[in-house]
């Protein structure tokens, strides 16, 4: 269950992409970790990268807003403790493998920020070479399949992951992630018989954020404990609370252990919460803004982690203000190259094509 070291070049990002001076760690690389709390390095590391995740999101709104991303547009924010806290739990080569609200996953990953983001203003120097746009992104180096815009879609391609992981006998694990809507999807029930009977090295991630496309779970679904959706296919799983990263990435680890060591998949339910609406045309109306601020002031998962690495790490203001000025950076850099990277040449057009 130890993290292996991972290399934290981006280098399959487009050429232009991976010259990134600002590339840092990737989860791999951080610091050995035991699930009964965390140390000083690891609240830091945690820290870091979900204040990244939280500083990309917030760009992209905001480019979002000024007409520079186009087509479809789903924020993490709020939900940053889920995928680190999971990514933690990893070692090298696990795969991961989500839906549309995936800008998250990627950086978790490891993928550079700069050929996400050009990735979302549809420049070459995306990782889909700005065809793809938000939810279509890939990394096989960074072992992240997507990225996919059918809901619920992903929990089968990520069940035959898990399948070729078993055929080949490399030891892998992969974690796929779905939300309290996708849930409800058919093919996600044939993907459990199937992990189950094959005894799949898979993780099902399901990030509950109340609300999937604008209606209550207590609305939409008969069964509202998502860990309990696999017990008539005999799989375990478990509640866990998706604004602590030390409680996903303890979760995780045990997931990924009864996974990894033959025993088939296990359902970890994330319960979170997604401040912004479902997608940038979302005002949210079915929900109060009182509900949402007090998430904020109360669960918010960076904060949690800020307040520690103050009270607990005596840490300084200026020391925090110092990291949240490099991602700031970071980001900064990686819009500005979005920016003004060059679009696609029109030939990019007939590329790419099963033919």
């Amino acid at each position: 269950m130890a993290v292996a070291a991972r290399k934290a070049s981006r280098s399959d990002a487009a050429p232009s992409a991976a010259k990134s001076r600002t590339a840092r760690k990737t989860q791999s690389q951080a610091p050995k970790k035991g699930a009964a709390g965390f140390t000083k390095e690891q609240d830091l590391f945690a820290y870091r990268e979900m204040l990244l995740i939280r500083r990309f999101e917030e760009k992209a709104g905001q480019m979002y807003g000024m007409g520079l991303i186009g087509g479809f547009c789903h924020l993490y924010i709020g939900q940053e403790a889920v995928v680190v806290g999971m990514q933690m739990a990893t070692k090298e080569g696990d795969q991961v493998i989500t839906g549309y609200r995936d800008h998250g996953h990627m950086l978790a990953c490891g993928m550079d920020s700069k050929g996400v983001m050009a990735e979302l203003t549809g420049r070459r120097g995306g990782y889909s070479k700005g065809k793809g746009g938000s939810m279509h992104m890939f990394s096989k180096e960074k072992h992240f399949y997507g990225g996919h815009g059918i809901v619920g879609a992903q929990v089968s391609l990520g069940t035959g992951i898990a399948f070729a992981n078993r055929y080949r006998k490399n030891g892998n694990v992969c974690l796929t992630y779905f939300g309290d809507g996708a849930a409800n999807q058919g093919q996600v029930y044939e993907s459990f018989n199937m992990a189950e009977l094959w005894k799949l090295p898979v993780v099902f991630v399901i990030e509950n954020n109340r609300y999937a496309m604008g209606t209550s779970v207590s609305r939409a679904s008969a069964q509202t404990d998502f860990s309990k959706r696999g017990a008539s296919f005999n799989i375990p799983g478990e509640q866990v609370d998706g604004m602590d990263v030390r409680a996903v990435m303890a979760a995780g680890e045990r997931a990924i252990e009864w996974a990894r060591s033959g025993k088939g998949p296990y359902i970890l339910e994330m319960q979170t919460y997604r401040y912004r609406g479902h997608s940038m045309s979302d005002p949210a109306k079915y929900r109060s803004k009182d509900e949402v601020q007090r998430m904020r002031e109360e669960h918010d998962p960076i904060e949690q982690v800020r307040r520690r690495l103050i009270d607990q790490w005596k840490l300084s203001e200026d020391e925090l203000k110092a990291v949240d000025a490099k991602v700031r950076e970071i980001v900064n850099e990686a819009a500005e190259f979005a920016t003004n990277d060059p679009e696609p040449d029109v030939t990019e057009l007939y590329t790419d094509i099963l033919k």
